[in-house]
C-alpha cells in the first residue's frame, strides 16, 4: 500500500465502517480526516456492535493507531463518552491520537445549528444538529477554537470570551434564546482537557513519518461523495470535503503519498435528510429496503430514504475520487426482491444524461432510466466466495462493474466482519 483512502460513493451510510474495520487489521494507522460526530460508523464483530462517531473504525485492533486528523471537528463530551463506552467493553483507547490542529465544537455551535435549522422551516437542510456547520463556519472565518488551545488556559479563555461576545448577540437578538456564560463553558472544558491532553499530538508529522517507514495507513472518509461541500448536491451537503482529495488536506499529507483509493457502494442507495434523490422509492419497495436493511441513521436514528442503485452517481464518484477499487455492501438486503433495478441514465427535457448533470436545477428534476434484472430470492449471507452466489446475483454484480468500469475488491453479504467475499 502504504497510503490507502476509503471513500463513500453515495450520500453516506454505505457501510464504510465495516469495510474500514475489515481493512484495519492490516493497517498500522487509521486516520479520520473530516467531519465530526455527525458521522456514524457501525462495526459488528461477534456479539459486539460498535457505533462510532469520532473514533476511527480501526479501534478494535489493539496494535492499530487511530488518529483524529487535522480536518476534523471534535466534540470533547461526545468523544469522552465514546472512549468510556469502549473501555467498558475492554477495548483500549490508548492508541487513540487527536490532532492538535483539529477544531472544537463548542456548546454555542450546537444551539446555533438547531436554531438555524428551525428558522429555515420547510427549506431546512436536514442537518444532524451537532453544530457541524457553525463550527466549520468559525474555522473558515478564522475565529475557531482548536484542540491545541485547550493546552493553554489563558488562550482558551480569551478565545471563548471573545467568541461569546458575538455568539450571544446572535442567540439573544436573532434566535431569542438565553445567552451563554463563559465561566460555565470554561469549567466544563477544563475537565475535558484533563481527560484528553495525553492523546493530543502533531498527527500530520506522525502520519508522514509512518508513510516514510512504509507503514500501512488507511484514511477513513466519514460521509459520502454526494455530501461533499464542493461536489455534492449543494446545499444539501455537509460542511467539509468528503472526496479523496480532501483526505490529503484533512490529514496533512501530500497526494504523492497515496497509493490506492477505494470506494464503498451500497447495493442500493439511501440518504438521510433533505435534497434530491432520483432513484428514491417512496412506496412498498423503499419501505422494504429500509426494514430489511435496518436503514436508520447511526447518529440521529432518523429513517433513511431508500431507492435503487444509481450507476450515474457511481460514475460521478469514480471520476471525482479516482477510484481504483470498489467494495459492494449490503447485497444480502436485495435477496427478497423478485426484480432488481439499476438506474443507468437520467432523462430530462428531452435530454439523456450518462453523467452527472451540469446544473443542480436539472438534477432536482431528472427521471431515472432503469434496467431491470431478475432477483435471486435466496439467502446469500453464508457465501464465502463469488461462486457461492446465485447466477442472477453474480450478473447484478457484473452489470454494476460494467457500468462503473472499476473492479470490485470486496463483496459484503451481511453485517458481520466474516460475512465478506474478498476478490
Amino acid at each position: 500500500m502504504p497510503g490507502t483512502i476509503l471513500i463513500g460513493t453515495q450520500w453516506g451510510d454505505e457501510g464504510k465502517g465495516k469495510i474500514c474495520d475489515l481493512l484495519a487489521g492490516d493497517m498500522d494507522m487509521v486516520v479520520r480526516f473530516q467531519g465530526g460526530d455527525n458521522a456514524g460508523h457501525t462495526v459488528e464483530v461477534g456479539n459486539t456492535t460498535l457505533k462510532l462517531h469520532h473514533i476511527p473504525s480501526g479501534i478494535m485492533y489493539p496494535k492499530t493507531i487511530c488518529i483524529i486528523g487535522d480536518g476534523m471537528l471534535l466534540n470533547p463530551e461526545v468523544l469522552i463518552g465514546e472512549m468510556t463506552y469502549l473501555e467498558s467493553l475492554k477495548i483500549s483507547t490508548d492508541n487513540l491520537i487527536i490532532s492538535s490542529n483539529a477544531h472544537l465544537i463548542m456548546p454555542y455551535h450546537i444551539i446555533l445549528d438547531r436554531e438555524g435549522e428551525m428558522r429555515l422551516g420547510s427549506a431546512k437542510i436536514g442537518t444532524t444538529k451537532k453544530g457541524i456547520g457553525p463550527a466549520y463556519a468559525d474555522k473558515a472565518k478564522r475565529i475557531g477554537i482548536r484542540v491545541q488551545d485547550l493546552l493553554d488556559e489563558k488562550i482558551f479563555e480569551k478565545k471563548v470570551v471573545t467568541s461569546l461576545e458575538e455568539k450571544n448577540e446572535i442567540l439573544t437578538k436573532i434566535y431569542n434564546v438565553e445567552p451563554m456564560e463563559a465561566n460555565e463553558i470554561l469549567t466544563e472544558y477544563r475537565e475535558y482537557t484533563l481527560r484528553l491532553k495525553s492523546h493530543i499530538r502533531n498527527t500530520s508529522l506522525m502520519i508522514n513519518e509512518g508513510l516514510e517507514r512504509g507503514d500501512n495507513i488507511l484514511f477513513e472518509g466519514a460521509q459520502g461523495t454526494l455530501l461533499d461541500l464542493d461536489h455534492g448536491t449543494y446545499p444539501f451537503v455537509t460542511s467539509s470535503s468528503t472526496v479523496a482529495g480532501g483526505a490529503c488536506g484533512g490529514a496533512g499529507v501530500g497526494p504523492l503519498k497515496i497509493d490506492h483509493v477505494y470506494g464503498v457502494a451500497k447495493a442500493y442507495v439511501t440518504r438521510v435528510g433533505s435534497g434530491p434523490f432520483p432513484t428514491e422509492d417512496t412506496g412498498d419497495i423503499g419501505d422494504a429496503m429500509r426494514d430489511i436493511g435496518v436503514e436508520y441513521g447511526t447518529t440521529t436514528g432518523r429513517p433513511r430514504r431508500c431507492g435503487w442503485f444509481d450507476a450515474v452517481l457511481l460514475r460521478y464518484a469514480i471520476r471525482l475520487n479516482g477510484l481504483d477499487g470498489l467494495a459492494l455492501t449490503k447485497l444480502d438486503v436485495l435477496s427478497q426482491f423478485d426484480t432488481i433495478k439499476i438506474c443507468t441514465q437520467y432523462r430530462h427535457g428531452g435530454e439523456t444524461y450518462e453523467e452527472f448533470p451540469p446544473h443542480q436545477s436539472i438534477f432536482h428534476k431528472v427521471e431515472p432510466v432503469y434496467e431491470e434484472m431478475p432477483g435471486w430470492k435466496a439467502d446469500i449471507s453464508g457465501a464465502t466466495k463469488l461462486e457461492d452466489l446465485p447466477k442472477a446475483c453474480r450478473d447484478y454484480i457484473d452489470r454494476i462493474k460494467e457500468l462503473g468500469k472499476v473492479p470490485f475488491k470486496v463483496i459484503s453479504v451481511g453485517s458481520e466482519r466474516d460475512q465478506t467475499i474478498i476478490l
